[in-house]
């Protein structure tokens, strides 16, 4: 019974806000289609000086030098957790909404541009190395930035409606209230991704560098 009401909840709210979220999901798109296309735009010189870091990187990987998994996972949910932290307070800003969409979509660009540029520089290889390191945890974390900006996105409108068209609604403090709720689950969320960051993609890089 209780699992029917839950999943009521999540139907009606991707019903309501489907537009916002197909606004989102384009956004991102085209972040990752942008940073994509800034790996072309590269001089040859800047590629060489990019990729002499990364094939430090590998060599210290398929050596086995590489961060402690506790400090990975630090790094990863720290990282990806204030950045949710900050939509979640552009969200409640009002002013902040603009801003909300420039971070989903320089999220996408980061994603585009780190899988471009393996795939320009190593071709097969890349596209293989970016499937190991980057898709694990961004499969969880994706998701989560995606739903998190749309829901930051619809409360903003909401308290714009109320500020400045003075629609009464419903009261602010258990919109506020579900709208907390909704952050603590995305950061539980992000503390899985952040747990395959730390302990599967390390394995998985280290196995696809060793058979290059």
């Amino acid at each position: 019974m209780r699992k029917k009401i839950y999943q009521n909840v999540v139907a009606n709210h991707f019903r309501e806000h489907s537009s916002i979220y197909l606004f989102v999901v384009v956004l991102f798109l085209m972040g990752v289609i942008f940073g994509a296309i800034i790996v072309n735009s590269l001089s040859f010189t800047q590629k060489e000086d990019l990729f002499f870091y990364l094939s430090q990187f590998f060599g210290q990987v398929s050596d086995g030098n590489v961060a402690a998994a506790n400090d990975l996972f630090k790094q990863s949910f720290f990282h990806n957790t204030k950045f949710i932290g900050l939509m979640w307070i552009l969200g409640i800003s009002i002013i902040g909404l603009p801003v909300i969409l420039i971070l989903l979509f320089m999220k996408g660009m980061v994603v585009g541009f780190t899988v471009g540029f393996l795939v320009n520089q190593m071709g097969w290889d890349g596209f293989l190395l970016s499937f190991v390191t980057v898709l694990p945890q961004n499969l969880i974390i994706i998701p989560v930035f995606i739903v998190a900006s749309t829901i930051s996105v619809a409360f903003s409108l909401k308290m714009i409606r109320r500020q400045f068209m003075k629609k009464v609604g419903q009261p602010i403090m258990p919109m506020l209230g579900k709208y907390m709720f909704a952050f603590v689950v995305a950061v539980l969320f992000l503390c899985a991704a952040a747990g395959i960051e730390a302990l599967l993609s390390p394995i998985l890089m280290k196995s696809v560098i060793n058979s290059f």
